[in-house]
């Protein structure tokens, strides 16, 4: 693919910035375009993932056809089959007459599925026979019917995930994600941020006939420093409520940063490891910080019992407080071993302490056996506890054997 070919699909469809992981998200959109493999979009909410399906359609055979966009999220449960695949005449209070569902209409083109993740079990074996035989059957009916869709489908929803907890078919998965196209979240995208909400000022002042905006270069760093867990849209959000609000026009960091009330917020989730992996190097490095943070806040608990005031809430804290963990300084943090000495936690049911020569997956292994004891077996308090990001949590759960 020519430079001259990416910019032109950019100014096709209005996508703006030059990030290459969405360089190449666009690249792999328009290669697979020719073929009819099924494509699985993924990416954080707000990235831009409904670019890529029209992409893939518009350079396609099916170009001439049906392109239908379904959310399937917003599709209650018990009409989604009806929606999906159509219906007969009485097949249900309401069925008046027979009903053509979206894969009957969209014959010889292409389906978006969005939130492909949040589609039933039931519904989910009805798209697997779509997609391996090209067949369905409408609701209510015994009659199979044929159908030529090309699939594309997209999640905000790690499905690896939802297959352990048996939200969705690992066939399914399989099928979808014949070609994978993953779209960069927006802290991924740190050039493109000034770019891009320059874009949304001038839409907005334009169209309202308003002063323009400008950033300063404190601002832009601000800007591209923020975490955006909204991604594209909230930084939409953010650029048009400045344009309406602010009467100055020359935007400094000071300025902005009201207009970003979140920003302490998460980073005091980062410091926890509740955002998603990125901000860490390794997940390593958040278990370690996730121990010390617990050992400084024992420490200081014991120094208030060892002075003999002890009130209610302290104590109460001190017997929820997380696993029994000794492991040597050298081990956990090498290049700093005189900084972190020997931690120790208490347990909360238990005196015996783990041995100092754990190797590190059997200290990681038997900090989240302990937390999943302590929650019941429950994943995702164990996971809240020890500041892991569920995803990694689950990983980690089927990695030690832990199911």
């Amino acid at each position: 693919m020519t430079p001259d070919q990416l910019q032109d699909i950019k100014m096709r469809f209005g996508i703006i910035g030059n990030a290459e992981g969405l360089n190449r998200a666009i690249e792999r959109a328009y290669m697979v375009a020719p073929t009819d493999y099924s494509v699985l979009i993924t990416g954080e909410s707000g990235t831009g993932k409904e670019f890529f399906p029209k992409i893939v359609h518009t350079f396609s055979a099916r170009k001439h056809a049906q392109y239908i966009a379904i959310n399937c999220g917003a599709i209650p449960n018990g009409t989604i089959d009806s929606e999906l695949f159509g219906h007969v005449k009485g097949a249900f209070t309401g069925a008046v007459s027979d009903h053509k569902g979206y894969f009957e209409e969209a014959n010889g083109g292409t389906i978006f599925l969005d939130e492909v993740g949040e589609l039933p079990l039931e519904t989910q074996v009805r798209l697997l026979r779509v997609l391996e035989q090209g067949e369905f059957i409408r609701v209510g009916s015994s009659q199979v019917q044929k159908t030529n869709v090309r699939v594309v489908a997209a999640t905000n929803v790690n499905l690896q995930d939802a297959i352990l907890r048996g939200r969705f078919r690992e066939d399914l998965f399989y099928r979808l994600s014949t070609i994978a196209i993953e779209v960069p979240a927006l802290r991924e995208r740190k050039e493109d941020i000034p770019v891009l909400f320059r874009k949304f000022a001038a839409d907005c002042t334009e169209r309202y006939r308003m002063p323009p905006v400008r950033l300063t270069d404190d601002a832009k760093l601000l800007l591209q420093n923020y975490y955006w867990r909204g991604n594209i849209r909230q930084l939409k959000n953010v650029a048009e409520r400045i344009c309406v609000l602010e009467q100055r026009r020359e935007i400094s960091a000071a300025v902005l940063r009201p207009y970003l009330p979140q920003e302490e917020q998460q980073r005091g989730l980062a410091r926890y490891g509740a955002i998603p992996e990125g901000d860490y190097q390794t997940e390593r490095e958040l278990l370690y910080k996730v121990l010390f943070d617990m050992k400084r806040e024992l420490d200081e608990l014991k120094a208030i019992v060892h002075s003999g005031w002890k009130p209610r809430e302290h104590v109460e804290e001190a017997e929820t407080a997380g696993a029994l963990l000794t492991y040597s300084a050298h081990d956990a943090h090498p290049h700093d071993a005189e900084e972190y000495q020997q931690a120790e936690v208490l347990t909360d049911d238990t005196e015996e302490k783990t041995p100092q020569n754990l190797t590190m997956q059997e200290l990681e292994r038997e900090t989240i056996r302990r937390a999943l004891e302590r929650h019941g077996g429950n994943r995702k308090q164990a996971a809240l506890e020890l500041g892991m990001a569920e995803r990694t949590f689950y990983r980690k759960i089927k990695e030690y054997n832990l199911v």
